[in-house]
């Protein structure tokens, strides 16, 4: 069920993010509306937004919608007070496109600006194709949104890394994360 006041489709979702004060978040974790339907919308794994099959060229537009994605158990959804419409995500939503050391943590910042600072909370996590032998790895940015590290990234800490029991690992927030078995 709509409300007449909320526009529907992609301007009620631009209107529910315009919501967030500043670089803030709306609460998308406390809105439970009705599901309405999927919205042609793709991320893709490279970090391109796409609508109908065309890349979203304003980078100020995928930020404005990255502020109101939500992955439920059934998928990925861009979610305001009313609606809920699902959207398709190839890899994960997110890229940890850059990264800096500091005082004992890394922080990280994604295609749509998010800033995590990988510990605890923002854990790293390092998957390794079976059949290809490829690391993928990861940052948790909020609730259950992941960004895939970007290869030049990966490099970073991977240089960064120290080797302790057969693994790579390095530290953040207090926090060791493995990025793999040193071979």
């Amino acid at each position: 069920m709509t409300n007449p006041a909320t526009p529907p489709g992609l301007s009620g979702v631009a209107e529910a993010a315009r919501q967030a004060p500043g670089r803030g978040l709306p609460p998308v974790h406390l809105w439970r509306p009705e599901h309405c339907g999927d919205i042609d919308i793709l991320i893709r794994a490279d970090g391109v937004w796409m609508h109908e099959g065309s890349p979203i060229g304003r980078v100020e537009l995928v930020r404005l919608f990255s502020t109101v994605l939500r992955k439920d158990p059934d998928g990925y959804h861009l979610v305001t007070p009313v609606e809920k419409l699902k959207i398709r995500v190839e890899d994960l939503p997110f890229r940890a496109v850059t990264m800096q050391a500091s005082e004992g943590v890394l922080s990280f910042t994604t295609d749509v600006g998010d800033e995590v600072e990988a510990g605890a909370d923002h854990p790293i996590i390092v998957e390794t194709d079976a059949e290809t032998g490829e690391p993928a790895p990861r940052v948790h940015v909020r609730a259950d949104l992941w960004a895939r590290i970007a290869r030049p990234v990966f490099y970073d800490l991977v240089e960064r890394a120290e080797a302790t029991d057969g693994r790579l690992v390095v530290r953040s927030g207090g926090e060791v994360f493995s990025l793999g078995d040193v071979e």
